[in-house]
Parts: C-alpha cells; sequence; structure tokens
C-alpha cells in the first residue's frame, strides 16, 4: 500500500527533529522519502556502523538490539537512525525487521543536500537538535 503525501507529511511531522517546520518544509522532507516495503529479518541498521539513512515505521514491526540484547520494539509510527541525517556518528543500535513492514527512508546526502539549499530548515532542524540536547543533559 503507497502512503498518500498527506500522510507522508503526517509521519514526518511525528518526528522531533522536524517539530519546528512548517507544514510547507515538512512537504519537502517528505519529497525525500522513499517508501519501501520489507521482508521479515530484514536488517535496517547494524550497530556499529555508519549511518547513512533514516526511517520512518509505516506498518510492521522490528526489534532494537544493543549489545546482542533486544532492548525496543518499534512499531508503525516509529523512527530510528535520525541522527544520521546530521552527524556521522556511528549507530548506536542494530534494527531488525520482525514482520513485514513497510517505512519511509530519507537518506543522508538527500537531507544534507535539502539543508543547503535551504537555510530556514537548515535553522529550524538545528533548533531542535539543540534543544534536544540541552534536555538530554
Amino acid at each position: 500500500m503507497r502512503f498518500s503525501k498527506n500522510s507522508k507529511v503526517t509521519a514526518i511531522a511525528g518526528v522531533p527533529l522536524f517539530s519546528r517546520l512548517s507544514k510547507g518544509e515538512l512537504a519537502r522532507i517528505a519529497q525525500l522519502a522513499d517508501e519501501v516495503d520489507l521482508p521479515p529479518g530484514k536488517t535496517l541498521t547494524t550497530e556499529g556502523s555508519r549511518g547513512r539513512e533514516f526511517f520512518v515505521l509505516l506498518e510492521g514491526s522490528a526489534d532494537v538490539q544493543r549489545d546482542g540484547r533486544r532492548i525496543a520494539t518499534m512499531q508503525g509510527g516509529d523512527f530510528f537512525g535520525e541522527i544520521a541525517l546530521v552527524t556521522d556518528v556511528p549507530r548506536t543500535a542494530t534494527v531488525t525487521t520482525t514482520s513485514t513492514a513497510h517505512a519511509l527512508v530519507i537518506t543522508d546526502r538527500a537531507f544534507r543536500e535539502l539543508l543547503r539549499q535551504s537555510p530556514a530548515i537548515q535553522g529550524k532542524v538545528l533548533e531542535a537538535v539543540a534543544s534536544r540536547l540541552a534536555h538530554s543533559l
């Protein structure tokens, strides 16, 4: 099942990294997102590896493992990998689908190009990152 443009915008809007963006700016982010169908058992991120994409899980489920132990289960509406959009730090966990899944994927390259093209979006994303960092201290 393919999601409408508005559904993609709604899914993207739930991500704290994008919390300060207008609906029009969210639509620009949503345009970057590819929809993918994923089989059960598909590894989406690997702990310690370089992250190159961000995922919004639209349907299905996935397990999150750190140091070989399951630490969380994700369902439709959950997201992961947003740090890869703005930094080059290694992945903090391995995420593997546990069912057939449908997701939005945004690559770091496409996202960074959008930030270069849109200083307004870049500023708002950086504000959201700074806010999250300040609240985690």
